[in-house]
């Protein structure tokens, strides 16, 4: 098995693109041709969103846009899919139309302040109200995190089997939380092992300075930045034609969560 680097690391960290392609469709409800994915590291969903059209019959295509260009340079020459080497936040990143925009693996987080959020939001507002013809209608979506310990310093470790034989330990730390500003650090490590043996150590491989902003204060921002509506989901994993199924109330999130912030334009 040839060595992993931080990206083949990066798309064992990431939610299934196959889930949250679904999901996006679902959610959004009108047959979506154009997923805008900010943040795209390897742009992983992009792929999967054009691949999955296709495999449907449905016009797909995909504008991916990340800062990394090494990330950028991993993902498969594909004519449906546009890379965007440039800052997601900003409009020189791109203004095409598009239906859906999403931001995955809690990369909103790295918009530190309220101020920076809005001008994203409001910049992926004008993004969708130029899909569908330019009659709008597209769905703005990020995931984000939280609960009794979002703020407690500690870690967990998880074993992944690979193809090949290996088992892929995967590290996720808590290494510094402040409540009071909402800024915390993360980082993930990974270890591989082959035949009971550690045969590679990847320590620190993704270390993430965030912003951990409150399903509140996005919904809040979304409103401000001129979303119609929103909507937030505990769930992207659906079957084919199920429609997903909104949080009504906060009985139904767990003591700590995982969370899809859904916002609809206009």
């Amino acid at each position: 098995m040839p060595e992993l680097d931080r990206h083949d690391c990066y798309e064992l960290c990431v939610q299934s693109p196959r889930h949250v392609a679904a999901f996006l469709r679902a959610v959004h409800g009108n047959q979506p041709c154009t997923l805008r994915e900010d943040f795209c590291g390897t742009a992983a969903l992009s792929r999967r969103w054009v691949e999955d059209g296709v495999k449907e019959g449905l016009r797909a295509n995909a504008i991916a846009v990340d800062l990394d260009s090494s990330c950028l340079n991993r993902a498969p020459a594909n004519a449906a899919i546009e890379l965007v080497n440039g800052d997601s936040t900003r409009p020189d990143s791109g203004m095409q139309g598009c239906d859906v925009v999403f931001v995955g693996n809690f990369s909103i987080g790295y918009l530190h302040s309220r101020g920076e959020l809005l001008a994203y939001l409001n910049l992926s507002h004008q993004r969708l109200q130029k899909g569908n013809s330019g009659f709008g209608g597209g769905v703005f979506v990020c995931d984000t995190y939280g609960g009794a310990s979002a703020f407690k310093l500690g870690s967990l470790t998880r074993k992944h089997p690979s193809r090949t034989g290996e088992i892929i330990h995967y590290h996720w730390a808590h290494e510094e939380a402040d409540p009071l500003t909402g800024m915390v650090t993360n980082s993930i490590s990974f270890k591989v092992e082959r035949n009971g043996e550690i045969v590679q150590e990847l320590p620190r491989a993704f270390v993430y300075r965030w912003r951990l902003w409150s399903i509140a204060e996005l919904r809040e921002t979304m409103k401000e930045a001129g979303f119609v509506s929103t909507e937030v989901y505990t769930d992207c994993n659906i079957a084919p034609g199920q429609s997903p199924v909104a949080v009504e109330s906060a009985a139904e999130l767990k003591d700590d969560w995982i969370v899809l912030v859904a916002a609809r334009a206009e």
